[in-house]
């Protein structure tokens, strides 16, 4: 697959994170042309690079279905990383913090913030490397490797979303569990579609968020985010406009579900 096909899917990747996203906030931040973009830009531009890193050849459809989650894992990764240690933000518009909080209270200093920052993207770094070396025995189960490795990245998400959440709205067991359980059925689809371990594993982990920010953003747009709950909604206009995207949004969604058919269909 040629690599401008591989930006294509970034692009891809960027508009459903970037869509929901905006859909959400935008009635409490209003509407930035350039906040939008971010994510797209952002995922267009790390495709090529994911897909090397993981010796992802997208020759085919179930190569190309695999690749998106993997980009969307990896967007998903930089910029929440960017915004949790490294951007300098006024969080008082926020229920719950998005910079780096302990039990609740933010980080303030920038340097130690920093610092946690370079030391979570080494465990990230060194943790996708270490799975990308795994050779596991042609004969091992799907539905096992899925249960173990595909679903690594919904605990660390789960772990992370207590950690960050619990404090302000409370342990949820349902919401726990909730990642794992998803990153391992989307797993479970991946390795039948020839996934390495890691390639499962961190395509798991971005239809998992494509698949919980849906079902809470689109599902119950009444809801607002956590992050938001309690806070005024300055942009009614927003309410209003937002729903324009949703034509975009849920045709990224048909098209990889229609390719998700394909695949098995071809497959059997």
């Amino acid at each position: 697959m040629p690599i401008l096909t591989q930006v294509l899917i970034g692009a891809l990747v960027g508009a459903h994170a970037s869509t929901w996203g905006m859909y959400k906030d935008a009635p409490h931040e209003g509407f930035a042309l350039l906040k939008y973009l971010r994510s797209i830009v952002l995922a267009a531009a790390i495709a090529p690079f994911v897909a090397t890193i993981l010796d992802l050849v997208p020759s085919g459809l179930p190569e190309a279905l695999i690749l998106f989650g993997c980009v969307y894992a990896g967007e998903r990764a930089v910029l929440e990383t960017w915004k949790t240690f490294f951007r300098e933000e006024d969080q008082s518009k926020y229920a719950i913090p998005m910079q780096l909080a302990v039990f609740g209270r933010t980080v303030k200093s920038r340097s130690v913030r920093i610092l946690f920052g370079v030391l979570y993207l080494g465990a990230i770094i060194g943790g996708v490397l270490l799975v990308s070396r795994l050779r596991v025995p042609p004969a091992t189960p799907s539905w096992l490797l899925a249960a173990t490795i595909g679903a690594l990245g919904g605990w660390f998400s789960a772990f992370g979303g207590a950690w960050k959440d619990a404090p302000i709205e409370g342990f949820q067991i349902l919401k726990f569990f909730r990642s794992p359980l998803i990153a391992a059925t989307w797993a479970w689809l991946l390795y039948q579609l020839g996934a390495t371990p890691a390639q499962g594993m961190l395509g798991a982990i971005g239809y998992t968020v494509a698949t919980t920010e849906t079902w809470k953003t689109f599902f119950f747009p009444s809801v607002p985010r956590g992050k938001f709950a309690g806070k005024p909604v300055l942009f009614p206009d927003m309410l209003r406009t937002r729903q324009y995207f949703i034509p975009l949004y849920a045709g990224i969604w048909i098209i990889l579900l229609i390719g998700f058919v394909l695949s098995f269909l071809r497959m059997a």
